[in-house]
């Protein structure tokens, strides 16, 4: 269905000109080419391809015009301020949080002004071309101009908003409201980007112009260029794109292994990621067939990572929150009137929508196959469809909705398999019905970001949590205020000191990694064996902690688990949001526990335990377990500054380890089996021969499961397990096929080998394959691999494949 009002139309009434937004190699003419970027801004930023009249986009416009109203009303300019609730007038300039708060007020006073400039431009709001409207944007544009944001204002508080925020806003306005500004009103405010946004801002590739924040660096100086018709300066964004692209082996990036870092030592696939990504799809949209078209050929990196970096972050619809840094605790806001708190699934839906975007220039292939695993993140994501997502843009929700509605695209499921991530210490599982998530830290990655009051108690985030979800349950585990109301010590999977940590602790921006090497482990990519030698933060705690990633199971293993804080150290089986209402039953040993709350209980000799709804959990030779049921209170502004102070209330359902005070050398063995029924966790722990652990101690950690023909042994220090010998440190996982041949994968996560040699006595006919570290091979009754330098290979696992005898 076509608007009455066609979008040429609307991009008349705020620019004064409709030119052509083909796409194609050299679509401009020299003449017009920068009116022609400056319409096809307005089209990525406006959206296209959508009926106004017609939902989710009719009320999305009825809002965008009521917010509009609601800001042109409450505008009042005076000295210090547009809007009376952002103050930006600093009466201290400096860095400092108060400062940092005041340069926030001007940055969100300009995207106010795009609030309002969008609501005079696009269909539906009420407010489409309203004179008043119009005048009320320029007089705010000049108003930030003369009090504020000028070649003369020496900035303070929070270089971001002065570099990238506010610039952003402001030229975005620029390009829209281009036909109503005058030549000096535009020289004024491009002089104000040139000055704060000098071309000396991506000189260097350093500092904080790496990552994400040189591709919004770039974006500024793009429509800079753009709005003011200067071909070096759009040469120059282009070519400052350039550094994003290789792989990177230290620092922010992107890394071979798919691993994204920000902040030199946060993995940020989920948020700085999504930034890098959309604002690179962004770039290489506007600049398409002009004369400064984004050629360079190591951008293929970018297009490979949407499958091999971002994807395996992706679940129904959500980013998971191990790679989202600080964000985690950007849930409600105080400042936000309409009370959206923000989740995973909220920042997972830009990713989908950024990954749509930039398959328009990759190769058909490319983009068919992005737009089959959007199409499936979308159809699964019921517990937060992305159509109706309250704060994804119009142009982002265009592009799902144009996926959604197209009959040629097929949804595509999610591959089972595992994937490591050595370059930042996370790994991802998927396996039929579940998918899991394992955050660690290192001395490359810390235990966690914090900065600008946000995430204050996320210290243990790092220390080994395990998140889980189902593939039709438990889509909201870490969605429903998880984060505030979670006890910040008791977060699943973690082995932690109850040592009282302050707010913060550890440092502003990952400054705080643990002085540890073996982090890691090995993975054929179905199954894995992954290891942690966990140091505590601010604590003397330490301990090896071992996953074995299977097909319905992960065998959680720790070891060697020694702390003299004085005070007691846990280890969480499990912490399971339950919601408001929390009913879900536990079952242990067949026998259905209280469900009243509080509750709490010691499970002496425990076998297995079941939470109904969730999943199931065995432990292999009985365990001593403390069980609770807890109604939790917290707000976000505990853990984020910003946060709301409203008191939210969540039931939890925890199980855990008391290791004791002080404890020497404790351990802990359990099974953890995703969507498991009650019946099958009781089958699973009747089956004694099932599993075996071949060891669990300071030294080395390793199981076998015969059924499964696999065998996984984190060798913390070389020595034997079983049927295994290793010369020194390293993981090593094996597996057994039904054809008779058997994959070996074998890392050095330490990154110090330049020789290991392991021996596996089983009779061996034939090496089939092997990778370049592999110096020497002898088979026989017992195989023997002697590798050469694995520093090379980033922790990456190294595979042989051989013919059994």
């Amino acid at each position: 269905m076509t608007t009455p009002w066609s979008r040429r139309g609307f991009l008349a009434v705020c620019s004064g000109t409709a030119a052509t937004l083909g796409l194609g190699p050299r679509a401009f003419a020299a003449s017009d080419e920068f009116a022609t970027l400056r319409a096809r801004w307005r089209t990525l930023i406006l959206g296209e391809g959508f009926d106004p009249t017609a939902e989710p986009f009719k009320s999305r416009l009825a809002d965008l015009g009521t917010t509009a109203g609601q800001y042109r009303a409450t505008m009042a300019p005076t000295a210090g301020s547009l809007w009376p609730d952002l103050v930006y007038a600093d009466p201290d300039p400096d860095t400092d949080q108060e400062s940092y708060g005041y340069s926030g007020n001007m940055n969100t006073s300009y995207t106010r002004l795009s609030t309002l400039a969008q609501a005079y431009c696009q269909p539906g709001t009420g407010l489409t071309g309203d004179a008043d409207l119009r005048d009320a944007v320029i007089t705010g544009l000049d108003h930030l101009h003369d009090d504020v944001y000028n070649a003369n204002q020496t900035r303070y508080g929070n270089w971001y908003s002065w570099q990238i925020g506010a610039p952003q806003a402001l030229l975005d306005v620029c390009v829209l409201m281009y036909g109503a500004l005058s030549a000096d009103q535009l020289s004024g405010y491009l002089a104000a980007v040139d000055h704060f946004v000098p071309d000396s801002a991506v000189a260097t590739y350093s500092g904080t112009s790496t990552g994400a924040n040189r591709v919004d660096l770039c974006r500024v100086l793009a429509l800079r260029g753009i709005a003011g018709a200067s071909a070096a300066k759009v040469a120059l964004a282009r070519d400052a794109l350039s550094p994003v692209f290789p792989y990177v082996t230290s620092g922010d990036g992107l890394y071979a292994d798919g691993s994204f870092v920000q902040h030199t030592t946060v993995p940020y696939t989920g948020s700085y990621g999504s930034v890098l990504l959309g604002g690179l799809g962004l770039l290489f949209a506007l600049l398409a067939g002009s004369s400064w078209e984004v050629t360079d050929p190591n951008r293929q990196i970018v297009f490979d990572a949407v499958e091999h970096a971002w994807a395996p972050f992706l679940h129904n619809g959500l980013v998971m929150d191990g790679v989202a840094g600080r964000a985690i605790s950007r849930g409600l806001s105080a400042a936000d009137p309409k009370r959206i708190q923000q989740d995973d699934h909220l920042r997972g839906h830009p990713v989908l929508a950024s990954i749509v975007l930039l398959g328009q220039g990759a190769s058909a292939a490319e983009n068919a196959r992005w737009r089959a695993l959007v199409k499936g993140w979308m159809q699964r994501d019921y517990y937060s469809p992305p159509l109706a997502d309250p704060v994804l843009s119009l142009p982002h929700l265009a592009r799902l909705k144009g996926v959604q509605d197209d009959g040629s695209v097929t949804a595509a499921a999610e591959p089972a398999g595992h994937r490591l991530f050595p370059s930042m210490a996370r790994a991802t599982h998927r396996s039929a019905g579940w998918t899991a998530s394992l955050s660690m830290a290192n001395k490359r990655i810390t235990y966690y970001e914090t900065g600008n009051g946000e995430n204050l108690r996320g210290w243990h985030t790092g220390s080994g949590m395990l998140y889980w979800w189902g593939d039709t349950f438990a889509g909201g585990q870490y969605s429903d205020a998880f984060w505030p109301t979670v006890d910040p010590y008791r977060l699943p999977g973690t082995t932690v000191s109850r040592k009282a940590l302050a707010d913060g602790a550890g440092g502003d921006w990952g400054a705080s990694m643990p002085d540890v090497n073996w982090v890691g482990g090995a993975t054929d990519g179905r199954r894995a064996a992954v290891g942690q030698y966990l140091k505590g933060l601010q604590s003397t705690l330490v301990a090896k902690k071992s996953w074995f990633f299977l097909d319905d199971t992960v065998v959680c293993l720790g070891a060697g688990i020694t702390c003299t804080d004085g005070t007691a150290v846990e280890t969480t089986v499990e912490n399971r949001n339950l919601g408001p209402t929390g009913g879900a039953p536990l079952t242990v040993d067949g026998t259905v526990r209280p469900a009243s709350y509080p509750w709490s209980a010691t499970l002496t000799g425990a076998k297995w335990a079941h939470i109904g709804g969730h999943g199931g959990y065995v432990f292999p030779a009985g365990a001593t377990v403390r069980a609770l049921r807890d109604a939790r209170d917290g707000s976000w502004s505990a853990i984020n500054k910003g946060g709301s102070t409203t008191v939210l209330n969540r039931k939890y359902l925890t199980m855990y380890v008391d290791h004791g005070t002080d404890p020497a050398n404790a351990q802990y063995a359990y099974l953890l089996l995703p969507g498991a029924t009650a019946a099958r966790t009781q089958a699973r722990a009747a089956d004694a021969g099932w599993l075996t652990v071949l060891a669990n101690t300071d030294s080395r950690q390793g199981v076998s499961v015969r059924s499964l023909g696999f065998t996984g042994v984190n060798f913390w220090f070389g020595g034997t397990v079983g049927r295994l010998t290793a010369s020194d440190p390293c993981s090593v996982m094996i597996s057994e096929n039904d054809d008779g041949t058997a994959v070996i994968a074998v890392s050095d996560p330490m990154l110090v080998r330049t020789s290991l040699t392991l021996t596996w006595r089983r009779a061996v006919a034939a090496v089939t394959s092997a990778p370049g570290t592999l110096a020497s091979a002898a088979t026989g009754s017992a195989l023997t691999l002697t590798f050469g330098d694995l520093t090379g290979t980033a922790g990456a696992s190294q595979r042989v494949t051989v013919r059994l005898g």
